[in-house]
């Protein structure tokens, strides 16, 4: 029995191809959370220009994802067409995170815009082989729900770890947010390139399974025709625009509705620990019942904890503390187990156009993650400024107050109701997958 065919990987394999997902997770919360304020308080830029920064920059980012993808399918060297994209990208990741992370004084626009291109670029290259090696590491059903399930893991410790690192920098002595970032970047170029050498040397490169190649147009027509795909990916687009909400105005919520900013940074710890504990919990779930159904029992369970978060209050920080427990257990669903589900709907494409192109779909897949959150991002700050809610210019009217706790909580509740109407009856369980793993492996 070969290491992919059953899901039969060793917990020292799993771990080694887990492992760089810690140091990319510690480069992701400062990109998006530390950066931009950052730039805009310490580098003294006008804010709307480090908006527009960004903005250019992440549309970059979202049209190199079909490209590497498409890349990442094509190339075969003898090095393996997963490793070799990924730690060829590792080191540019590093080093486009340092720099923007530490900028030196005096540091403009331009070179947010030059490195942080740089940095995107380079991490959608480690990113897009780097998920498509774990789709492809195991053919089993189960067995791909482990391997994502690691990987996530390994992510929610980097996202801890983030956090903890701006409560202890200043504890060792370095106060302000240039020490945190100087220490994430020196963390990030030291750990993410050791990891990278460590997976590529232990993880075995999956076998590719193609036996044509499709001209573009005909592949994407392909994809189009996918419907557990499409299926999947539609509610993958709605429960990650319910999850963009919360993301997006969490510190508002904690601070302007609960009014009690200090306790942001434990309630943060709080969920992602949850989620941790979550991961084995919707393990056994989803192997006595389905992938599909323990992802809509865990996105159930969030609407369910959301309901009381729309009706808080000043001072309700300890119930709210609850809604952060239960959240934070279903989070560990919606990052492991859609991307397990996701490999089972390429299988669909694999046996039917007789190439597998599993970067190409995880392109798409992160191009839907990105849309998602720029959805959020979006349409939260136009109609929150619009019901009365901007703090920048003073407004915390009743009405705004009320319209954040609604964004925050209420339209998540609705959105995953639909992603779970959409999943509820998805045709591909174990049995059908396995049917279809013999049909690509000619049995």
């Amino acid at each position: 029995m070969s290491m992919t065919d059953h899901g039969s990987i060793t917990r020292a394999t799993l771990a080694a191809y887990a492992l760089p997902a810690l140091p990319l997770a510690i480069l992701t919360l400062p990109l998006y959370v530390l950066v931009p304020a950052f730039y805009a308080r310490e580098l003294a830029l006008p804010i709307a220009a480090v908006g527009q920064a960004l903005l250019f920059v992440r549309i970059v980012d979202a049209l190199s994802d079909p490209v590497v993808g498409v890349f990442a399918d094509r190339w075969r060297p003898a090095f393996g067409r997963r490793r070799l994209w990924f730690a060829l990208a590792a080191v540019p990741t590093a080093i486009g995170a340092f720099f923007v992370f530490t900028p030196p004084e005096g540091a403009g626009v331009s070179y947010l815009i030059v490195w942080g291109m740089i940095l995107s670029v380079a991490w959608t290259v480690a990113l897009v082989p780097y998920t498509a090696w774990g789709a492809e590491l195991s053919t089993d059903y189960a067995g791909r729900a482990r391997i994502a399930g690691w990987r996530e893991t390994f992510a929610l410790v980097g996202t801890l770890l983030a956090l903890f690192a701006q409560v202890l920098v200043p504890l060792a002595g370095f106060p302000g947010e240039r020490a945190v970032l100087f220490a994430l970047a020196i963390f990030i170029v030291a750990m993410l390139p050791l990891a990278t050498f460590i997976a590529v040397a232990r993880v075995p490169e999956p076998q590719d399974m193609s036996r044509k190649r499709l001209e573009l147009r005909e592949g994407l027509g392909h994809m189009a025709r996918n419907r557990p795909f499409v299926r999947l990916i539609l509610a993958f687009l709605l429960n990650g625009f319910a999850n963009g909400f919360p993301a997006t105005l969490f510190l508002f919520y904690v601070s302007e509705r609960l009014k009690n900013g200090d306790a942001a940074g434990p309630l943060l710890v709080l969920y992602f620990l949850c989620g941790i504990a979550g991961v084995p919990l919707w393990l056994k779930l989803a192997a006595r019942t389905s992938k599909h159904r323990a992802w809509c029992i865990a996105m159930l369970l969030a609407c369910a904890c959301f309901l009381p978060a729309v009706f808080l209050g000043a001072g309700d920080v300890t119930i709210f503390a609850l809604v952060c427990v239960g959240t934070g257990l279903a989070l560990g669903a919606d990052l492991m187990l859609p991307p397990a589900i996701q490999a089972d709907a390429i299988d669909v494409d694999t046996a039917t156009t007789g190439e597998q192109r599993t970067g190409l779909y995880f392109a798409a897949w992160g191009l839907a993650t990105k849309l998602a959150l720029a959805l959020a991002v979006g349409i939260a700050f136009p109609i929150l400024s619009a019901a009365g809610f901007d703090p920048g210019a003073g407004l915390r009217e009743e009405g705004g107050l009320a319209m954040l706790a609604f964004l925050y909580a209420g339209l998540p509740i609705a959105l995953k109701i639909a992603a779970i109407a959409v999943m509820w009856n998805f045709p591909l369980d174990a049995k059908m997958q396995a049917l279809l793993r013999a049909q690509i492996d000619g049995r």
